[in-house]
């Protein structure tokens, strides 16, 4: 089967003409970051770094980093790299633990995008043939602006959806035929929960494949989404700070997200010590924008754990590759000295017990001792066993627990339905602790 493109020319560009393209437009970038941003001016400045010091990509770790709480101290404006006038669009975090990071965007800076997750579109499958449904959140959240813009320059009929109503997204995704999803993990899963609840199979439904990305899920997550919904799942990365969904996107190899690298140029470094890590190295992701106008983040730190790799991918891409976020290098979880990540729990809850994506982690501290406990919804079946059975599920989870992680925590097996659903991003950990 012919292999499909949305950029041949990139996506397929031999790694030397790459890093080429990269150390031209990175020159470039660095002198309209050193003329138009003074706050990273005057962060080369401390570093003893100018303009004339970076010849190309082999100079790249010469500059300082930037980090989130340099987002926030420049907000709103500090960061912003053309003039206001040449702006057309914001889009903006959350802005839960503390400041909104509000990301400018000019023309030609929403073009790239949407260009970028127009890849990711095709890479998945799509064609002007198909009706994209998105069920990510539209506004000031990158998912749905990101996901719309590219399905429209894939020549999709787009549903912006948003999210929630499932009932209707479901009855949408019939009446119109469907055939491309793009939400949250978490949110795919439940409309496949919805589906069955409502009478209905896959074979009800004409989607082939959904782009799912925004919150941490593994490959037991995506096997059981698959499952529900009938599809191929594909993931996609991006962040606020670098544009949105789109930076990176999975292939049908689903061996890792192949990173547009004519627009950010990736470095794994050590998140103790700030290092440059060799290619196959676990450590934490760093972006630089080398195309981006209006906000273009030079040496990013996103905190996001995961490994590169350039083994050459079956679809025919010669973008390098990275692994899903392994977790991250600032929220993982410090629980009585060991460091867990969500993602170690979701693994062995879905692939050793066959049990729903919905779980909750819950932390806190009695005196001066860590509690931990998880909760996981079982299904109906297993709800209607008997004690004993339910008892030696919750054992043998503890003990698969204390063999990945090496603490104990209390499992709880709760109702069907008695863990929150959510229609964005899922809740997965909630900690109680005063930790300063």
């Amino acid at each position: 089967m012919e292999k499909i493109y949305w950029n041949k020319e990139i996506e397929t560009m031999e790694h030397e003409d790459m890093k080429k393209l990269q150390s031209e437009r990175l020159v470039k970038q660095v002198r309209h970051v050193w003329d138009n941003v003074p706050y990273y001016r005057r962060l080369m400045e401390e570093k003893g770094v100018t303009p004339d010091d970076i010849k190309g990509i082999e100079d790249l770790h010469k500059l300082p980093f930037l980090s989130k709480a340099d987002l926030r101290e420049g907000y709103p404006y500090g960061l912003l790299a053309v003039p206001l006038s040449e702006c057309v669009r914001i889009q903006s975090t959350s802005g839960t633990t503390g400041k909104r990071v509000v990301a400018f965007y000019t023309q030609h800076d929403i073009d790239l995008w949407e260009d970028c997750c127009a890849r990711a579109i095709t890479a998945a499958g799509g064609t002007n043939e198909d009706v994209c449904q998105v069920c990510y959140g539209y506004g000031l959240f990158t998912g749905g602006p990101g996901l719309n813009g590219g399905s429209h320059k894939v020549g999709c009929l787009t549903l912006p959806m948003s999210s929630g109503n499932t009932e209707r997204q479901i009855q949408f995704m019939m009446d119109l035929k469907s055939t491309i999803l793009c939400c949250t993990p978490s949110y795919a899963a439940y409309i496949g929960e919805t589906l069955h609840e409502m009478g209905y199979t896959p074979d009800d439904i004409h989607l082939k494949a959904g782009i799912f990305g925004a919150e941490p899920w593994t490959e037991e997550m995506r096997q059981e989404i698959e499952r529900l919904l009938g599809i191929k799942a594909y993931d996609i990365y991006g962040l606020t700070e670098t544009s949105g969904p789109g930076v990176a996107f999975e292939c049908e190899a689903q061996t890792g997200m192949h990173i547009n690298e004519d627009n950010f140029i990736a470095e794994i470094i050590d998140p103790d010590t700030g290092e440059v890590l060799p290619e196959g190295s676990k450590g934490e992701l760093v972006f630089t924008s080398i195309t981006k106008e209006a906000f273009p983040l030079l040496r990013y730190r996103t905190r996001d754990i995961c490994v590169l790799t350039r083994e050459k991918c079956s679809c025919g891409r010669t973008l390098v590759k990275m692994t899903k976020p392994m977790g991250r290098s600032d929220d993982m979880l410090i629980i009585k000295g060991v460091n867990v990540f969500p993602s170690q729990i979701e693994t062995v809850l879905l692939k050793d017990f066959n049990a729903t994506p919905n779980y909750q982690i819950v932390v806190d501290r009695a005196g001066n001792v860590d509690t931990f406990e998880i909760k996981v919804e079982i299904s109906d079946e297993m709800f209607d066993d008997t004690i004993k059975s339910v008892e030696q599920l919750e054992k043998k989870l503890s003990a698969d627990i204390v063999q990945i992680l090496g603490i104990r925590a209390k499992i709880s097996l709760v109702e069907p339905k008695s863990i929150p659903r959510s229609e964005g991003k899922a809740v997965r950990v909630i900690d109680r602790r005063k930790l300063v």
